[in-house]
C-alpha cells in the first residue's frame, strides 16, 4: 500500500515539476526573444551570421540551461505546493494519516525525489552548466544594451598581477580583437624596489602561438648598483602563462569553467595576491548552496500545502510563490553584497539557506506533530 503511495507523490511531484519547467522555458524564451530582437538586428547589422536563426541555435539552447538551473528552486517549490495542495483538498492526505502512516512516513518520496533532483542539479551546476555558459557568454555581450555590452566587449584599460611582485598595465585594450596600445610590464623586489620595465607601443594575442607579441618594445633593467641596462626592438614574443580572459578576466569567466578548473583559477589568482575574487567565490558557493536549497524548499512546501485550508489552492500558490522569489533572487542581492566585500562569498552564498532551514524544520515538527 506504502509503495504504491510512493510511487503515486514521486509521480505527481516529477509530473508536476516537468510540466512547470517546460512552460516556464517556453514562455520565458519567447518574452526573451521578443525583446531581444532589436540587439540581435544590431549584432547582424555588424556580423550577418548574427542572425536570429543563429542565435536561436547557437545563444538560446544554452540560455534556457541557465535559466533553469537559476529558477530550478522556485519550480520545485511551486510544484511541491501545487500538488500538495491538491492532494490536501481532495482530503487524501487526511485519508493517508486516518489509515496508520505518519506524516514522517508520508514525507518520505519527497525526500527521495528531492534528493533526486539536488544531485542531478549538483552534477549539471559543477560539470555541464560551465560548458553551456561557455557556450552562452560567446554571444551573450551581443544581447546587452549598450553600457554593459561596451564593459564586455569594448576598449578599456587594464591591468594584471602576475606575482606578488610583477604586473602588467594596458593603457587601452579591445576585448573583442584581444589588442591594446600603452603595455608596461614592471617586476619589483620585496622592499618594491623596480627590478625591471618593459614598455611596448601595442600589443596583441597570437592565439596560434599562444604568446602576446609586443610591437615597438623597449626594456629596461636596473642593477643592485641602480645603472640602467637598455634595450629596444621591433617584435618581441612574451608567455605569461596565462590568455588574455585569464588574465584580464571579467564577471562570466568564472562561470565558463568546471568547478575544479574554477577552484584551480581561484587558488592561482591568491598566490598573485589578487584580493578581487568575490565574484568567482560566490559562483563556486552558489553551485553547492542552490542543489542544498531543493531540499529545504521541498519540505518547506510540503510542510505548508499539507494542510487543508481556507483559500485552498489559490492561498497556497501565493505564499508558496511569495516566498519562493524572496528566496531566490536574495542570492542575486547578496551577490552584489558579497562582490562589495561586505559579506563573504560563503556567507553571502549561504545565508539563506541558513535562516530558511530553521524555519522550515519548525514548520515541518509542527505539522507533523498535528
Amino acid at each position: 500500500m506504502l509503495k504504491i503511495l510512493d510511487r503515486y507523490i514521486v509521480k505527481k511531484y516529477l509530473g508536476t515539476f516537468s510540466f512547470m519547467l517546460i512552460l516556464l522555458s517556453i514562455v520565458v524564451l519567447v518574452i526573451d526573444v521578443q525583446q531581444k530582437i532589436p540587439r540581435i538586428e544590431n549584432a547582424t547589422a555588424l556580423d550577418p551570421k548574427l542572425n536570429l536563426t543563429y542565435f536561436l541555435i547557437h545563444f538560446y539552447p544554452f540560455w534556457i540551461i541557465n535559466l533553469i538551473v537559476t529558477f530550478l528552486s522556485i519550480l520545485v517549490f511551486i510544484s511541491v505546493i501545487y500538488f500538495t495542495s491538491r492532494l490536501a483538498n481532495n482530503t487524501e492526505i487526511v485519508a493517508i494519516i486516518s489509515s496508520g502512516a505518519s506524516f514522517h512516513r508520508f514525507a518520505k518520496p519527497y525526500l527521495y525525489t528531492s534528493l533526486f533532483i539536488a544531485l542531478l542539479s549538483l552534477a549539471v551546476n559543477h560539470l555541464v552548466l560551465p560548458w553551456a555558459n561557455t557556450k552562452k557568454n560567446e554571444l551573450e555581450a551581443y544581447t546587452y544594451n549598450a553600457t554593459k555590452k561596451e564593459k564586455i566587449m569594448g576598449i578599456a584599460p587594464v591591468s594584471a598581477q602576475l606575482s606578488r611582485s610583477e604586473y602588467i598595465f594596458i593603457n587601452s585594450w579591445n576585448k573583442r580583437e584581444k589588442r591594446g596600445f600603452g603595455f608596461v610590464f614592471q617586476k619589483f623586489d620585496k622592499n618594491r624596489r623596480m627590478l625591471y620595465e618593459l614598455k611596448a607601443n601595442d600589443v596583441f594575442w597570437d592565439a596560434a602561438k599562444k604568446k602576446f607579441v609586443l610591437n615597438g618594445y623597449l626594456e629596461k633593467t636596473i642593477n643592485k648598483d641602480d645603472t640602467e641596462k637598455l634595450g629596444q626592438g621591433f617584435e618581441l614574443l612574451k608567455d605569461y602563462k596565462q590568455t588574455p580572459d585569464e588574465l584580464f578576466p571579467n564577471e562570466l569567466l568564472g562561470q565558463n569553467k568546471i568547478t575544479p578548473e574554477l577552484v584551480d583559477f581561484i587558488n592561482r589568482e591568491k598566490e598573485k595576491g589578487n584580493s578581487n575574487l568575490n565574484t568567482h567565490l560566490n559562483e563556486l558557493h552558489q553551485r553547492t548552496s542552490m542543489p542544498v536549497s531543493i531540499i529545504i524548499l521541498t519540505f518547506l512546501a510540503l510542510s505548508l500545502a499539507s494542510q487543508k485550508k481556507r483559500g485552498g489552492l489559490g492561498i497556497n500558490l501565493a505564499i508558496g510563490i511569495s516566498l519562493a522569489f524572496v528566496f531566490v533572487f536574495s542570492f542575486e542581492a547578496l551577490k552584489v553584497v558579497s562582490a562589495n566585500k561586505v559579506l563573504s562569498p560563503a556567507v553571502a552564498m549561504w545565508l539563506p539557506n541558513m535562516i530558511f532551514l530553521p524555519l522550515t524544520l519548525f514548520l515541518y515538527i509542527r505539522r507533523a506533530n498535528q
